[in-house]
């Protein structure tokens, strides 16, 4: 379990440094693929399918799975990247990105398919 919360916070660190230095994810944009790109698919992966050590070990949705998508609402996932997952594993993004952006990434996530 520590592993895991030192691993969060570097994942979480290095965000943090990145929005620190030019205080624009993406350079602002609010193409929510470029979006995507810079501030999600380090932990769920370029097309939404993480990568199968970040599922192991961090519990990562996969965005594109059957159960993923049965169950999404633009409600859900503007929430999960607003404020986080509920269980501490998914940081939330308020602050980080603007309020456009996260409607351009929810709007991303929406359409994600496998």
């Amino acid at each position: 379990m520590r592993r895991v919360r030192v691993f969060v916070w570097i994942v979480v660190s290095s965000l943090g440094l990145t929005v620190g230095c030019d205080r624009k994810v993406a350079g602002g944009s609010t193409d929510g693929a470029e979006v995507f790109k810079a501030a999600c698919a380090s932990c769920h992966g370029e097309r939404g399918k993480p990568p199968q050590a970040m599922a192991d070990q961090l519990g990562v949705r996969d965005l594109t799975g059957a159960e993923f998508r049965a169950r999404r609402t633009k409600e859900l996932v503007h929430g999960q990247v607003t404020r986080g997952s509920a269980n501490g594993r998914m940081p939330g993004f308020q602050g980080a990105l603007t309020d456009a952006q996260i409607d351009a990434v929810t709007a991303y996530v929406l359409t994600m398919e496998p």
